[in-house]
């Protein structure tokens, strides 16, 4: 090895020493290929290490590491991800469409901090969002986004991709505050152009179904319950981000970044410390010119205020970080023949034609079908079957036609007319007064049928793994379903002689099974389970999305007080209003709706929330408690003091900063409160933490209340948002 930094390899004999020796070797040239792009040695002699580690540690099992290189790839995950808590909120990024939107955050920016900065630019990975959670140093947990709050474990299939660190490396460990206390890091596992199209045309080959783009195949890839699928799915990560500045000893995101490199991260090369707002958007036209040769997708360019302490002073809004912003790539736009304009039924009636395209690659994914939303934009549009049109994807996600190439249409092309009976079951369309939707008001339409059931399986709503398309359709065609209470009355045997419409070599019938039946059976029971919001969400109630539906039933817990709810009532409710109260009241008093809410009670769906179960006094509401050290006094540990903590409303959070009202310090406190002395955040023991339980009240009497007081007010004056991390 050429490098000074290469592990020195111990005598043959001690075996230990050679299988540690080993790791080190192993793990410095993964650091070498993956962060520093600049491989020592070659894949032969790399592979020749690993095959001898395998073999001693095989010999000698008393050895075993699970952060060891030959760990990556896990046992089997099992039916459900669990549940992660992110260490603080991920949240989502503000955008800018054009060099105009971005000019105007920078003159805020500036002007919110007097003066200007210097802005880190970094290209925006196009891929699925990713946390990965390190405790003295190693490899403890990786989680999806999920929604920026909550996400999925999925550290058994992340520990397959070999550019993620097992250890971080011993010289990057000096700049933590605390190396035992956790450290979550943030970024992107993506795929590469190249490997989409070999695992896409590895499918074609199969006759299995393709990935829409490679975000979608890195987040499907991620989510697998076999670890073994993720590690031959070829998946990279670009790493960006912490949860908490506060955990290491640096300055900036720019320095962040080489701290991520050295402790053997991924970090994308085409970053930017910029010093001007020429630099910036010198930086973005050059991002877009190069987009197309990179190998892999990105989607805009992210401009963050370097200064940690200025990220700070600027906070964040209910949903986005002040001090960042992403510079959004105009939409590509591709011309394709449009076949046909159909006519698709949604779940609450309405109307709505789609464009049959001729497949066409756009933004990364092949498009066959866009909406072209109601009949007034068609004939604004003025598209007609046989066009040659203009697609693009809205916020390079959502298929969208811009409009026809005049100079290309067929002499014989028609102007397209709505339909005027449901083209699912002939009844007679209605277009309400003052829209543009045109709506089947049937309430035997299965065309709506269908995709209520769909949407009451669907993750966001009652979330029943296996309950796809292909199987609900072929339980409305047998009949055995017709609503969604007809889910609860389903047997094992019921769906396991479900035809599937297919049949084998043989010429036999396929039928789902008894493998399949029994899982999805004991999805749909734990179903009954899932919350009164996702309940209300999954009925499909015109204009009720899933936050309307939290906001609902947060007002109204429980469908008894709902039913009883007057209409101004419900419109009374934060973010309602007389609309949708409305479409609620008259949802609720449906004969036919009314009769199968009855028949969910009856087969056990719980309609009511926990928060009809009385709690605690809200009496810490507004103030944030960091825990350093150990409860000796109470035998707690810092989660269950958090937990209790967080029952009487209070925040409580990971790392020290200027919004931090209190830290309890136990046995052994360590920086954090030494970093609490040097903001001036009162610091109290336990004895006064204990107190604090029983009263739920700050300490009575003294001036650590006044000044914590003081403390909130001065930073609640500096930013709006008390989610800041």
């Amino acid at each position: 090895m050429a490098d000074d930094a290469t592990p020195t390899l111990f005598d043959q004999d001690d075996v230990g020493a050679r299988i540690e020796a080993l790791r080190r070797e192993i793990e410095h040239n993964s650091w070498l290929y993956y962060a520093q792009d600049a491989p020592a040695i070659s894949d032969a002699a790399f592979d020749s290490l690993m095959r001898e580690l395998r073999q001693l540690e095989a010999e000698h099992p008393e050895f075993y590491d699970p952060t060891s290189p030959t760990q990556r790839v896990g046992g089997y995950v099992g039916e459900q991800f669990a549940a992660v808590t992110h260490a603080e909120r991920m949240y989502s990024l503000d955008n800018a469409m054009d060099l105009d939107e971005l000019d105007a955050w920078m003159d805020r920016t500036f002007e919110a901090l007097g003066t200007d900065v210097p802005l880190c630019c970094e290209l925006k990975i196009d891929g699925s969002g990713i946390a990965v959670t390190y405790e003295d140093g190693r490899l403890m947990r990786a989680a999806t986004r999920g929604d920026g709050v909550v996400g999925e474990d999925v550290t058994a299939n992340i520990r397959t991709v070999r550019d993620v660190p097992l250890r971080l490396r011993a010289e990057a460990l000096d700049a933590l505050t605390d190396v035992e206390e956790a450290l979550e890091l943030r970024g992107e596992v993506y795929m590469p152009k190249k490997s989409f199209n070999a695992l896409n045309a590895a499918a074609d080959r199969e006759g299995r179904q393709e990935f829409a783009n490679p975000r979608n195949a890195a987040a499907g890839s991620l989510r697998q319950k076999d670890p073994t699928i993720t590690a031959q799915r070829d998946l990279s990560t670009f790493t960006y981000a912490t949860a908490s500045n506060a955990a290491l000893t640096l300055p900036g995101q720019w320095e962040l970044l080489e701290w991520m490199r050295n402790a053997g991260f991924h970090v994308n090369p085409d970053v930017r410390l910029c010093h001007s707002r020429d630099e910036v958007r010198a930086f973005c036209k050059e991002a877009l010119d190069k987009r197309q040769s990179l190998p892999y997708e990105i989607d805009g360019v992210v401009v963050k205020v370097n200064d940690f302490s200025l990220q700070d002073r600027l906070g964040f809004t209910a949903r986005a970080p002040r001090w960042a912003i992403a510079f959004k790539f105009p939409p590509e736009e591709k011309t394709t023949l449009l076949r046909d304009i159909t006519v698709q039924v949604g779940r609450t009636g309405a109307l709505t034609p789609v464009a049959e395209l001729e497949p066409v690659s756009v933004s990364g994914s092949v498009v066959s079908r866009a909406t072209l939303h109601n009949e007034d934009e068609v004939r604004r549009k003025d598209v007609r079957v046989g066009d040659t049109v203009i697609v693009r994807k809205a916020g390079d996600v959502i298929p969208e036609v811009l409009g026809p190439v005049l100079s290309l249409r067929p002499a014989d092309a028609q102007p397209w007319h709505a339909p005027t009976s449901c083209p699912s079951c002939g009844s007679p369309v209605v277009r309400e007064e003052g829209g543009a939707i045109l709506r089947c008001v049937s309430l035997d339409c299965p065309a709506q049928a269908h995709e209520r059931l769909i949407h009451w399986a669907s993750r966001g709503a009652l979330d029943i793994e296996g309950m796809g398309e292909e199987v609900i359709g072929r339980l409305l065609e047998s009949g055995r379903v017709v609503d969604v209470a007809d889910y609860y009355h389903l047997t094992e045997y019921d769906l396991a002689t479900l035809d599937m419409g297919r049949v084998n070599k043989d010429g036999e019938a396929i039928h789902l099974g008894s493998t399949v039946a029994a899982k999805i059976v004991g999805q749909i029971d734990q179903s009954k389970h899932r919350g009164f919001a996702r309940v209300l969400f999954g009925l499909g109630i015109r204009h009720v999305g899933k936050t309307t539906a939290e906001a609902i039933a947060q007002a109204y817990p429980s469908i008894e007080a709902l039913r009883e709810a007057k209409m101004d009532d419900l419109a009374a409710i934060e973010g309602i209003g007389p609309i949708i109260a409305e479409s609620l009241f008259v949802f609720l008093r449906t004969p036919q709706n009314v009769q199968v809410i009855d028949r969910l009670l009856a087969a056990g769906v719980v309609m009511e929330e926990a928060a009809l179960t009385p709690r605690a006094p809200q009496t810490l509401s507004g103030l944030t408690f960091v825990l350093t050290g150990s409860l000796v006094q109470s035998g707690m540990t810092r989660t269950e003091a958090g937990d209790a903590l967080k029952a009487m409303g209070a925040k409580v959070s990971g790392s020290v900063s200027g919004k931090t009202s209190f830290v309890i310090a136990g046995e052994a406190a360590g920086s954090k409160r030494d970093k609490a002395v040097s903001l001036g955040v009162p610091v109290i023991d336990e004895a006064a933490f204990l107190h604090i339980l029983e009263t739920g009240q700050a300490p009575a009497g003294s001036d650590l209340a006044s000044q914590a007081a003081a403390h909130q007010d001065f930073n609640d004056s500096e930013s709006d948002d008390s989610d800041a991390h």
